[in-house]
Parts: C-alpha cells; structure tokens; sequence
C-alpha cells in the first residue's frame, strides 16, 4: 500500500506542476458537451433523456486521453523500465495508476457535470449523492481497464489507434450499465438503479481484480 500511495503522489505532482494533461482534458470534456449537446438540439423538455449518454460518452473520450498521456510520461527518459527496476511489486504500480487515474477523472467530471445539467435543464443538486456513486463506480471500472490497456498500448508504435481499439468493445458492458445506473438516478434514485448499479459492481471487481494479476505480464513483456 505505501508503494502505491507513493506512485500516486508522484503521478498527482506531476499532474499539479504541468498541468499539460488536466487543461486539454478539460478543455475536451467541455468541447465534446457543447457538440453533443448542440448536435441533437434538444427541447427542454427531451434534454434531460440526453444526460446519461452525452455524460458517459464525455466521459471516456476525455479519460481515455487521460489514462494515455500517463503512460507516455513513464516511457520518456525510461521511467516506466526505472519503476520497474526499482523494489516495487508490479501490482502496486498498477494501483497508484489506477487511483491517479480515478482521481483525475472525478477532477474532469466536476466541471463536466455541472455544464451538463446547465446544458440540458436537468437538476441534478438533488440527485447528487446518488449521481457521485454512479460516477465513483464507472471511474473505477474504466480506469481498471484504461490502466492495464494503456501500459500495453503505450508499448507498441501505432499506440494512439491501440488503445480504443482495446479498450472500447470491452467498456461496452460498463457504458450500459452506467448510462441505465445514471438515467434511473436522475428520474428516481437509487431505489430504480439496482440493475445497473449491479453491472457496475460486478465490472469493477473482475477487472479491478484481473488488472491486478496481470500488469507485471503486460509491462515485462
């Protein structure tokens, strides 16, 4: 635990000095809700059916550009082969990247969000505690997965068409069960978001689990 505490300190500093990759992943999150949000026109009576799917699709956009730059920071100077080196279970760099990644995104979603419900007339203050375990949930899982295909992605020449082509037909379970989670929240509560709520848990827990195992291969390698 302290190891990966530690590769999150390092990764949330640089983030913090740079700040490279927080601005164009902000500047994106907010691009990508304006053109969907303009591109369907919506009265204020249909926005509301919109959030869900213009939220997640901003959402991982906008992570996947995230979780990428990541990893090509660690192949500048050979950091990635100094972490690698160094007396450091693989697994818990695996875990200071996901939670460095989590972090960012819950960073991301906190502007986006709020555009979202200006956007598309949806209320979302009383929503809200319901809305973040949606969002907490659909990071973790995304961010599992980001993780592990990023290290593997950043590896390999054609890196920027790698990673969605890896990652996207996988999220697609995750995508439906956040978008269900997300419009069953903003209409009811929780009380009506079991079943996608269900999908989330389920997602996180076997690829959570799976990255764990499997990043020492997919960097050695």
């Amino acid at each position: 635990m302290r190891d990966a505490l530690a590769i999150l300190a390092k990764d949330l500093r640089i983030e913090w000095r740079t700040r490279e990759g927080i601005s164009s992943v902000f500047v994106l999150g907010v691009l990508l809700v304006v053109v969907l949000t303009m591109a369907h026109d919506p009265s204020p009576e249909t926005a509301p059916t919109l959030a869900p799917g213009v939220l997640w699709a901003a959402f991982v956009l906008t992570g996947m550009l995230g979780v990428q730059r990541g990893f090509l920071l660690e192949r500048e100077n050979d950091c990635l082969a100094g972490l690698l080196g160094a007396p450091v279970d693989p697994a818990a760099i695996y875990a200071g990247k996901l939670a460095a990644n989590v972090v960012l995104l819950a960073v991301m979603q906190a502007v986006v969000v709020p555009l979202v419900g200006l956007f598309l007339h949806v209320d979302l203050a009383a929503r809200l505690p319901a809305l973040l375990l949606v969002c907490l949930l659909g990071n973790v899982g995304f961010a599992s997965l980001a993780t592990l295909f990023g290290a593997l992605a950043a590896r390999v020449r054609a890196r920027e068409v790698m990673l969605p082509l890896l990652l996207l037909p996988l999220l697609v379970p995750l995508l439906i069960g956040a978008v269900q989670a997300t419009r069953a929240v903003l209409v009811g509560g929780l009380a009506g978001a079991s079943g996608g709520l269900g999908v989330l848990v389920a997602f996180d827990v076997i690829f959570g689990v799976a990255g764990w195992l499997l990043f020492a291969y997919v960097v050695r390698d």
